[in-house]
């Protein structure tokens, strides 16, 4: 996969929840990651730009400038891109099939696989029973959720300055909560049943800020994950496999993200153990 000056190059790359317009958007591995990415298509899966936070209050910074201009011109330089909104930027679904910058806006795609299986892509908040039914009560989570990130930002700053890669205690915390857990578990059967229904190999969505690769009764289920916990997408191989990528656990990106030392903290945390990346399917 690897090309010449560290570029991977591949068929297919699929990311989602990058919450641009937001402190907790790690921009600064996006961009790095586009940066050392090449592909034939690429899909946005949802909630690349958080229109709910840049309503409340404007948050917008270079490095976030410089991830919208990386896209672009991968378009210019021929790579199709194809944006399927999610619910954070749900204003961009009122103009699918429409293209800007050379950007295919769309409300759900089908993808097929160089080993001829079939996906469907989407975000995945018409399955969260929260969004659709009670809008209040997610936009509260969403404020919540973003106290987490900050208190997540300062921690990752600690172990950037200590020289341990990045770690998301927000994941972390999120995932030994158990209603969280049977949430995710609830979520990922209804979009599976929702692929099976529309007779596909599989689904590729993003949402719940958990990515996974596995089998659901027949339906292979990829979530590609966020960029605000931890960073990492979905990409498919020029034989059709498919992998997720956490762009946080490669080493020679865990160098370059290192911070100088005037930005070192004054107190330190022990490190602690990461998930081990899957395997292809």
């Amino acid at each position: 996969m690897h090309g010449l000056r560290g570029v991977s190059r591949y068929r297919t790359v699929w990311i989602s929840d990058t919450h641009l317009g937001t402190r907790g958007c790690k921009a600064d591995y996006l961009l790095d990651f586009l940066k050392h990415v090449e592909a034939e298509t690429i899909y946005l899966v949802g909630d690349i730009i958080d229109g709910w936070r840049l309503k409340r209050s404007w948050y917008w910074n270079e490095t976030q400038n410089a991830v919208v201009q990386e896209i672009l011109t991968k378009t210019r330089a021929g790579t199709k891109v194809v944006y399927v909104p999610g619910n954070h930027d749900e204003c961009l679904r009122d103009y699918t099939n429409l293209f800007f910058g050379g950007v295919l806006v769309a409300e759900e795609a089908i993808h097929v696989g160089a080993d001829g299986r079939r996906f469907l892509v989407l975000h995945g908040d018409e399955f969260d029973s929260v969004v659709r039914y009670a809008k209040w009560l997610a936009l509260l989570g969403d404020w919540a959720y973003t106290v987490l990130l900050a208190l997540n930002g300062q921690f990752n700053r600690v172990r950037r300055w200590l020289r341990m890669p990045y770690w998301s205690l927000s994941a972390y915390l999120k995932h030994k909560v158990k209603n969280a857990v049977e949430f995710i578990s609830r979520f990922e059967d209804a979009v599976a049943d929702e692929a099976r229904r529309r007779g596909v190999d599989g689904v590729i969505c993003g949402h719940i800020h958990h990515p996974e690769m596995r089998m659901i009764d027949g339906i292979l289920y990829c979530n590609d994950g966020d960029w605000v916990e931890s960073c990492t997408a979905l990409v498919e191989a020029f034989d059709g496999r498919l992998e997720i990528v956490r762009w946080t656990e490669a080493p020679e990106r865990i160098g370059a993200m290192l911070p100088s030392p005037a930005e070192a903290p004054a107190v330190a945390f022990r490190d602690e153990p990461r998930a081990a990346k899957p395997a292809g399917v």
